[in-house]
């Protein structure tokens, strides 16, 4: 059995996603929807059997995916925090969760997320123990500087 599909079939296909994301806000059939509408561009410029649309189908949407939470989507989320975030931050207290060492920094849960984070990663000038709580005196990337 030969299954044959035009580009208008992809390009329908990937409108019914697009438009299903409204409805399904899990935020990923839309990349399946935008690998759609590649297949259906390919398909005006090249004709492939199936099992290549499909391949393209199938590797374009995973592009695109991943694309968006490795690269995009990290971005967008540094870049909406505000100074009066970083500085709501100052001042909070955390557990140590994991104590640092020569080599590596250590780990502090917060019982309440500190910019959109339960865990970080942090350094002290004073010696820690597990369990000892520390509070933050400043924000460095994706380190704190903490205090006893």
């Amino acid at each position: 059995m030969d299954i044959q599909m035009l580009y208008w079939h992809w390009l329908v296909l990937g409108i019914l996603l697009i438009i299903g994301e409204i409805f399904i806000p899990s935020f990923t059939i839309l990349w399946f929807g935008l690998g759609a509408l590649v297949v259906a561009v390919a398909l005006l410029l090249v004709d492939m059997p199936f099992s290549i649309q499909v391949l393209l189908w199938t590797l374009s949407s995973v592009a695109f995916t991943v694309l968006w939470f490795k690269a995009v989507k990290p971005r967008m989320t540094s870049s909406n925090i505000s100074a009066e975030a970083h500085d709501s931050a100052i001042g909070e207290s955390g557990q140590v969760i994991k104590e640092p060492t020569d080599t590596t920094h250590g780990r502090l849960r917060f019982s309440t997320p500190v910019l959109d984070r339960d865990e970080w990663e942090f350094t002290c000038d004073t010696e820690v123990a597990l369990g000892d709580r520390l509070y933050i005196k400043e924000i460095s990337g994706d380190l704190l500087l903490v205090q006893k």
